[in-house]
């Protein structure tokens, strides 16, 4: 690795680049690299059930708890193992964050001491798999309608876990199939006949021998586009009872006499509060999508500099694939978009550890901040990778279809992750929600009613919050030139200036196409769905303008001036191959001139053809240890 690489992965590794380090040296790829041989799906399973044990001896897991209960309290370092997970076998990677990110999460998030004493000793060193029951055949994204029940029962005190009817089955659920042992399952709260919402219980699945506790259907998922060493399942429960006790307690409570308390009165702000303490899996999945894109880009990048294919008239020796302009514009804008994400993954991970390592003393709008964002940037990342992965498969040719190339498994493996921990239009309108004007003095309802009604107020003007370099970010935009400027478009104020406008407006049009839901007679259904796509694009523009901002801040955080250079270079191609994408927008609304929109182009290509030569290093400083990549395609046929 050049001592440039080495610099750039410095940046890249970021706060917790020690545990990077320690994941690559622990993380053997005798162990975790994906298996070689074509595996049946119960050898797969068998495979990664193992892996996980393993994991548990290198005491990576317990960053992730709370000192008190045998963790040492390091969420981003724990976030960032999981990462680094995204360069081996992914299925292993799922089935880790399943048991210990969402189980375990679940009960020490949740629940309270009583819990995380009796249980989380041994989620942590794995002796007792878990699994994490929300999604239900009828119910993915909207979970405040999931029909599983847990009605409590005076006469025994206790709680009667129940699925009325085939939507209410839990379905896909990790480790259901075959190694759970306990389930966290989320269900409707009932108590003497009065609704209290979806709370979480912990209800055995197994006994001690493997087999199903009376009441548990076990279904299994079967094969799946990807993941196939995750044993993804299906749970039914006829009228199953676990003691009042095993319901997760912190943020609603059932005493003695069947009393319901909460701390919480309201109960959707109690729901959406409940499942803020669980965005820590869709951080995790953001996370891996970005490594497993980056990984997909080494081999692609890696490639195309050593393969080559068609001489030009008069020469002897065919070209290098990445000297076609058509080539380095498939894979040099991906690479820097890779680069913008992973430093404003970052970012969100440095967020998460400290808005969640302050427990129930976190400032309410850093918690609202940090849902919304991971909500973005997962929904980004892993668009991302889902498009990335292909387009890096498509550039190896032949030779990137081949299951020893690792690209099709890359590819099955995070399809799911644009529609798991999250759908990904669902998310980006939650992106949208929270954008509007006086919102962070309105958390209440955050269905879409409630957007209609929110948007229905006067509301003509938008918060646009700086995330990072917040005072460099200003004096770079006060400083842009003009749209008609003689500065070339890669003045990073003129850059900053036209993604923050884009945001701006899409913001402030939003908002007035909604406020006419609040005239009489209006069907607010129908005003906030045909403004939907409107809502999504807002939300992505917003997402757009935070992953620049991320990427200004950590070159101006950078001390080593070529590497510093080497970034600004890199920033100036998402920034532009990102404006580009959208320059049609730009031109309808008179941002750019036909004239720089021309511009924009040659500026990508030129950028193409300057970063070229250095394409290897900037992905030689993703760090992955060559043993994790291992394929055919690393080496030229000699």
């Amino acid at each position: 690795m050049t001592d440039l690489a080495t610099e750039l992965r410095h940046v890249l590794d970021g706060r917790w680049a020690h545990v990077r380090e320690e994941a690559r040296t622990d993380l053997s790829p005798a162990d975790f690299a994906p298996p070689r041989e074509e595996l049946t799906m119960e050898e797969y399973r068998a495979r990664v059930a193992e892996q996980v044990q393993k994991i548990a001896a290198t005491g990576h897991p317990a960053r992730g708890f709370a000192t008190e209960v045998g963790g040492n309290g390091d969420l981003g370092g724990s976030v960032t193992a999981f990462e680094m997970l995204g360069h081996a076998d992914l299925s292993v990677m799922v089935k880790a964050g399943v048991h210990w990110g969402l189980f375990g999460g679940a009960v020490a998030n949740l629940g309270t001491a009583a819990h995380h004493a009796e249980y989380l000793p041994r989620i942590i060193d794995a002796t007792l798999p878990g699994c994490f029951a929300m999604t239900e055949t009828g119910h993915g994204s909207d979970v405040q309608s999931l029909g599983t029940t847990a009605t409590y029962d005076p006469d025994t005190d206790e709680l009667v876990v129940h699925t009325p009817d085939l939507r209410s089955r839990k379905d896909y659920i990790g480790g259901a199939a075959r190694d759970g042992r306990l389930a966290a399952v989320f269900a409707q709260l009932v108590t003497g006949g009065e609704g209290h919402g979806v709370h979480c219980v912990l209800v055995p699945i197994r006994d001690e021998h493997g087999a199903p506790v009376p009441g548990v259907t076990i279904g299994d998922c079967g094969a799946k586009a990807g993941l196939a060493g995750v044993d993804n399942g299906r749970l039914s429960f006829d009228h199953v009872r676990v003691p009042r006790t095993n319901l997760l307690n912190r943020y609603g409570d059932i005493d003695e006499q069947g009393h319901y308390t909460s701390p919480i009165d309201n109960p959707t702000r109690r729901f959406f509060t409940m499942l803020g303490t669980l965005v820590r899996g869709r951080v995790s999945v953001a996370g891996a999508a970005g490594s497993a894109t980056r990984t997909a880009l080494a081999l692609a990048v890696t490639y195309a500099g050593h393969r080559r294919q068609f001489a030009p008239p008069g020469a002897d020796e065919e070209v290098v694939l990445l000297d076609y302009r058509a080539h380095q514009r498939k894979l040099l804008p991906a690479l820097a978009t890779s680069y913008a994400l992973q430093l404003a993954q970052n970012e969100l991970v440095s967020l998460m550890h400290d808005v969640q390592s302050q427990g129930d003393g976190a400032d309410e709008h850093r918690q609202r901040e940090l849902e919304a964002r991971a909500a973005g940037i997962k929904a980004v990342a892993t668009t991302h990778a889902t498009t990335t992965i292909q387009m890096c498969r498509e550039a190896c040719g032949g030779a990137g279809y081949l299951a020893v190339n690792r690209l099709p498994a890359l590819k099955a493996d995070t399809d799911v992750f644009t529609t798991f921990e999250g759908d990904n239009t669902v998310l980006l309108q939650l992106v949208a929600k929270g954008l509007l004007t006086d919102y962070r003095d309105a958390f209440g309802d955050l269905d879409t009613l409630g957007m209609v009604r929110f948007g229905a107020r006067q509301l003509t003007g938008v918060v646009i919050e700086r995330t990072a370099a917040r005072g460099l970010v200003q004096r770079l935009i006060a400083a842009a030139p003009g749209r008609d400027s003689e500065k070339g478009p890669t003045d990073r104020g003129w850059q900053l200036d036209l993604f923050e406008d884009r945001e701006k407006h899409l913001l402030e049009t939003l908002a007035r196409r909604l406020r006419k839901a609040g005239k009489p007679g209006a069907d607010a259904f129908g005003v906030f769905n045909d403004a939907q796509d409107h809502v999504v694009e807002a939300a992505r523009a917003h997402v757009d303008r935070t992953v620049l901002e991320a990427f200004v801040a950590a070159i101006d955080a950078c001390t080593d001036r070529a590497a510093a250079a080497m970034l600004g270079t890199v920033c100036d191609l998402y920034a532009l191959s990102t404006i580009e994408a959208h320059k049609g927008w730009y031109l309808e609304h008179g941002r750019i001139t036909p004239a720089r929109s021309k511009q924009v182009t040659a500026a990508v290509n030129d950028l193409c053809a300057v970063l070229r030569p250095h394409a290897q290093t900037l992905v030689d400083a993703f760090g992955i240890p060559r043993e994790w990549l291992g394929t055919e395609l690393l080496e030229p046929v000699a």
